[in-house]
């Protein structure tokens, strides 16, 4: 059964968040939320969240789930803002742990965060299926850009994060803790092996000169042409020319702040004594 898409466009983090619904109910998931962040002034707000509430409302729709690819390094999730709005689960990938575990020691976070996943509603296994009206959700285990990040396969379209890009952009850097190139050739060439029709959802574009932002290719349009892993390129040639060109890529603009907010499922830090939260920003570490 082919589900309902409509995704929505963040512009300040090139992001699109998707929401997808039951063509014969009113049930509904929604993927990679964001939550807008001022880096200049620390303040958030949440109007691209606000946007998806409008359609979720307009369209009578009931949202059941809200899913993560991973714990973004671009942009911060809107996953509480919209469990608070809307209701559903938070649901990301088991090995959210090992991200939780990693960041915990380099942002020297206290007891007061365990890192034991249990921030989320539900920890998702590779190849654990979510029944949401009448659709079916597969969850598929797709590392290499974070040790954690999960594709979700609804109907006859997957929705793949940050693990691959249109073909004109590429693929997903694994330079952050825990990424591994070869490890990411494997997971594209998981979801490649899908038929040449299925469509593919991603989670950023960053168009080049005279395209305007698209979230939408199939498998065979990125077997053919994507410019870092189309046929043809063998796994030795893919981890060369993705460990080179990492080393030349700066750090997002909001890792700093979106890891913190992100691997505690959209929650903020605990409030200190004069009723204020804080993100720390550790000094010559990343």
């Amino acid at each position: 059964m082919r589900p309902n898409i409509k995704s929505f466009f963040d512009q300040g983090t090139s992001t699109f968040t998707h929401v997808v619904s039951d063509p014969l109910s009113d049930a509904c998931v929604i993927i990679d939320p964001v939550l807008n962040y001022d880096p200049k002034s620390g303040r958030t707000n949440e109007n691209s969240a606000d946007e998806v509430i409008t359609f979720i409302q307009t369209s009578k729709l009931k949202l059941e789930w809200i899913l993560e690819t991973h714990a973004h390094a671009d942009h911060l999730t809107a996953a509480q803002y919209l469990r608070m709005k809307l209701g559903g689960k938070i649901a990301i990938g088991e090995h959210i742990l090992r991200v939780q575990q990693v960041f915990k020691e380099i942002f020297n976070i206290g007891d007061e965060f365990n890192a034991d996943g249990s921030q989320f509603d539900c920890l998702l296994k590779d190849e654990q299926k979510i029944v949401f009206g009448k659709l079916s959700l597969k969850c598929l285990f797709v590392p290499g850009h974070t040790p954690a990040c999960m594709a979700y396969e609804i109907g006859d379209a997957v929705f793949v994060g940050d693990t691959l890009f249109l073909p004109d952009v590429g693929s997903a850097r694994c330079d952050f803790p825990g990424g591994d190139a070869r490890t990411l050739y494997k997971s594209v060439k998981k979801i490649l092996s899908y038929p040449d029709e299925t469509s593919l959802y991603m989670c950023h574009d960053y168009p080049p000169d005279g395209r305007s932002a698209n979230c939408l290719t199939t498998v065979g349009q990125e077997r053919a042409g994507n410019i870092h892993i189309h046929d043809g390129i063998s796994e030795d040639d893919f981890v060369q020319m993705r460990t080179t060109r990492d080393k030349t890529l700066k750090m997002p603009a909001l890792i700093l702040p979106a890891i913190q907010v992100n691997i505690r499922a959209g929650e903020m830090p605990p409030k200190e004594k004069n009723g204020t939260s804080y993100l720390k920003i550790p000094i010559n570490l990343l």
